[in-house]
């Protein structure tokens, strides 16, 4: 087995040795098992209205309960979580594709090419993130691509920022130095010495803004211009469940409920997964790891 491949193995051990973040990756397993087969697992359609079992609470044939269209409660928030899933996952592969490489430029180069791109992040950052959502909406409309693209949008920044400071730390190392004296052209050392040992900061960063980007949609959807209707989700179930909060409370508490643990899940899977990268790149400093001509620790 590969120095790489054992280091790896180790920071996985590390996460899962850390309850937390244990129970966060068994809850977000159990959540994308659901969303993925939801058409053979669950008995209702959520988009099917029974007007015969209007605003149930938990029982044995809805175990979370009906809508105010007799709609499975349960069926809604599965299919909700595959609808805030997606736009995480989309949103978050914007933010990275575009604020890694300004961050990557802006730490190596330095200068004026630096100067120009952090004050276009510095602009962003500067934009409340769900107002800038809000207005990316209204230009766009309300849909599911526009969602992504506004998330994504707004977590540019925190990539940029996080990229740059790695590549900073990184940029007078003798392994950085040794390549260039060698003949590594700029774009050689940027993309195999730099981009691969900055790599631990980026990744918790995505662990970290897929909660943000889930909160945002459902923060989007709660305030009325999210994913537009039938389309499920958490927010919309939040701001629809509040007016029946008398008759079946559990409607607005339920997805609540799981927003909140699907949120806390990432967010402790994203400090177990900082705290273990952290512990490698101390044990790697100490130890004096053996580099790669890319940079690479072998």
């Amino acid at each position: 087995m590969s120095a790489a491949a054992r280091r790896s193995g180790h920071t996985v051990s590390r996460v899962l040795r850390n309850r937390g973040a244990l129970l966060g990756i068994l809850f977000l397993s159990l959540l994308i098992l659901l969303t993925s087969g939801a058409r053979w697992i669950l008995p209702f359609d959520a988009l099917t209205q029974d007007f015969t079992s209007l605003l149930q609470g938990p029982n044995r044939v809805h175990w979370f309960g009906t809508d105010e269209l007799g709609r499975d409660i349960l069926a809604r928030v599965v299919i909700g979580a595959r609808t805030s899933l997606i736009t995480a996952a989309g949103s978050v592969a914007i933010a990275a594709l575009i604020g890694v490489p300004i961050g990557l430029v802006a730490g190596f180069f330095g200068g004026w090419r630096d100067a120009v791109l952090m004050r276009f992040v510095d602009v962003l950052l500067s934009l409340p993130g769900i107002l800038f959502a809000m207005a990316m909406i209204a230009v766009l409309g309300r849909s599911q691509m526009a969602a992504l693209i506004a998330v994504g949008v707004t977590g540019i920044p925190s990539f940029a920022r996080i990229t740059r400071a790695q590549v900073l730390s990184l940029r007078k190392r003798d392994f950085v130095t040794a390549v260039e004296a060698l003949g590594g052209s700029s774009s050689y050392n940027m993309f195999r010495t730099v981009l691969p040992n900055s790599w631990s900061p980026i990744l918790v960063q995505v662990v970290i803004l897929s909660a943000v980007a889930i909160l945002i949609e459902a923060s989007l959807a709660f305030l009325g211009i999210g994913i537009p209707p039938p389309t499920p989700s958490w927010g919309e179930m939040l701001r629809t469940g509040k007016s029946f909060l008398h008759d079946a409370p559990t409607y607005a508490i339920l997805p609540g409920l799981v927003l909140t643990l699907t949120i806390l899940s990432l967010d402790t899977i994203g400090r177990a997964l900082g705290l273990a990268l952290e512990d490698r790149h101390e044990q790697a400093v100490d130890g004096s790891p053996e580099l790669t001509p890319e940079g690479r620790t072998a």
